[in-house]
């Protein structure tokens, strides 16, 4: 979300840099309360790497234990301690896998533009 400069009255941007760490962070985070998890990537603009003023984020969580519609599998993950509005996608290893043999769109985006900020040590 836009944040308040301390020194002005005007709404400023985060830097994508900002927002690339914070997610990072925040995936650390979740390790605890979500054991599946593997790896957490971004998509779309931040992971191409042309996001700015007004940019969402696409989130993408590699999560093991995931199960059901992609409707609940999110209500469980926290996403408003983001710092900006994000769509995220929540799928398993082979799922994405399964996903990334496509030919269509999404895959292509995903083949293309993901960037992985976080992923567990084995």
């Amino acid at each position: 979300m836009p944040v308040r400069s301390l020194t002005q009255s005007l709404l400023r941007w985060p830097e994508p840099e900002q927002v690339l760490r914070q997610v990072h962070d925040w995936a650390r985070r979740r390790t605890t309360e979500h054991p599946g998890l593997q790896r957490v990537g971004v998509f779309g603009s931040y992971g191409r790497g042309d996001a700015g003023v007004g940019s969402d984020l696409d989130l993408l969580l590699i999560d093991d234990h995931a199960q059901g519609s992609q409707y609940h599998r999110l209500l469980s993950w926290p996403l408003a301690e983001l710092p900006l509005s994000c769509d995220a996608l929540v799928l398993t290893t082979a799922e994405h896998n399964d996903l990334l043999a496509e030919h269509g769109a999404m895959a292509a985006a995903l083949r293309s533009d993901c960037r992985w900020l976080w992923q567990r040590l084995v």
